[in-house]
């Protein structure tokens, strides 16, 4: 407990530290922005000066100074006019807005916004006016503030998608320890059963009852060997997927009540698939138990296989409540239940299986809502 509350009072450190810092940037920056901003309204003040001893001059004025002026910006884009309105002149702005009137006067207004006019008098009671935009540079400020909170916001999602991957890669390793040892604890009362079953043949017990019997420990024997290979690569096989799929069926067909109503369609030939013959089971099962809850117990599951020599289809249908078409995909996700009691775990193992373990594919191939669905798992040839 105590090794949890110094990491998470580290963690809180970290992210006020973090806040912090950004917000000095952020301060820093627009600082920086007003400082540069000051300037750039000093600067035309000094060309509107210049503007208007050019405007005034005589024999007796130096004209060089003030003409170096004007001249010497080429960053800041600047309109002047007169009392109307009248475009005078511009600098560092294209011609041809200026020579539209209409843009002239959109321009003349987005620069009215930005800054406030500068009023040159160059005769009294007459007036000229300078509107002026912030120069590229100063907008680049501007933006960078933005970009920065951009770019830490990607780095603390980074920081978090990798602290979350590990946080799942420690669950998932415990998961896996778990199931590993269930697995060996099963064994040991499973090899009792079989000795049991033994002893029952020899005492001329019930051929059919000893042959349930068998087939349940057979089943327990499976589920050991799922749990078992939980966490490693399971060795594939080429199995005839019919056979494969139809023993799985069969077996629990035989154990659900007559409210279920079962059928099954494959080909009458093999059909070759590098599959795990445990593990392919498995998904079967999960697909058949999972369209009986959602029948609640009692409808009609239909497993059928499809093949055209390229691709093989394995289509199992029910008619349950249906899923809604937004959660196609997330009921494949690692914890994603409609049951009150449920984890989670099923489908996505089913997927895990069927994508990564058999290179197959699955999804649902259609549902309607209260009348039914069908999943499909396909395999290519």
């Amino acid at each position: 407990m105590q090794f949890t509350n110094r990491s998470s009072n580290t963690r809180w450190i970290l992210i006020t530290s973090s806040f912090l810092i950004i917000l000095l940037i952020l301060w820093n920056t627009y600082t920086f922005f007003q400082i540069f901003k000051n300037e750039e309204r000093l600067k035309m003040e000094v060309w509107a000066q210049a503007q208007k001893t050019l405007m005034n001059v005589n024999e007796n004025i130096d004209v060089e100074l003030p003409f170096q002026i004007i001249k010497n910006n080429t960053t800041i884009p600047l309109i002047l006019t007169n009392s109307d309105n009248s475009v005078l002149g511009s600098k560092n702005i294209d011609d041809e807005i200026i020579k539209d009137t209409l843009q002239a006067k959109k321009l003349i207004k987005k620069f009215k916004s930005d800054n406030k006019r500068i009023e040159i008098e160059y005769v009294k009671g007459k007036f000229q006016y300078l509107y002026y935009a912030n120069s590229p540079l100063l907008n680049k400020l501007k933006y960078y503030p933005v970009a920065l909170v951009f770019i830490i916001f990607l780095f603390g999602a980074l920081v978090y998608n990798y602290y979350k991957t590990s946080k799942i890669s420690g669950q998932n390793k415990l998961w896996a320890g778990m199931a590993k040892e269930t697995a060996h604890q099963i064994g040991t009362p499973l090899s009792s059963l079989i000795g049991w079953v033994e002893i029952m043949k020899a005492d001329n017990v019930d051929s059919n009852t000893v042959e349930e019997i068998e087939k349940d420990i057979y089943r327990l024997q499976n589920i050991t060997d799922r749990f078992s290979k939980i966490g490693s690569e399971p060795s594939l096989e080429e199995k005839d997927l019919v056979e494969e799929t139809q023993k799985a069926y069969e077996y629990l067909q035989s154990r659900f009540s007559k409210n279920v109503i079962f059928s099954f369609k494959g080909p009458d030939y093999k059909i070759p698939i590098s599959i795990n013959p445990t593990l392919h089971s498995w998904t079967i099962e999960n697909l058949i138990k999972n369209a009986i809850d959602a029948m609640k117990g009692r409808g009609s599951i239909a497993v059928i296989i499809e093949d055209d020599g390229h691709i093989t289809k394995i289509k199992v249908s029910d008619t349950g409540k249906g899923i809604p078409k937004k959660q196609y995909k997330s009921i494949f996700e690692p914890g994603f239940t409609t049951k009150k009691r449920g984890w989670g775990l099923g489908l996505s193992l089913t997927k895990r299986i069927v994508e990564e373990y058999h290179k197959g594919r699955i999804k649902v191939l259609q549902s309607e809502i209260n009348k039914g669905s069908t999943i499909q798992i396909s395999f290519k040839r």
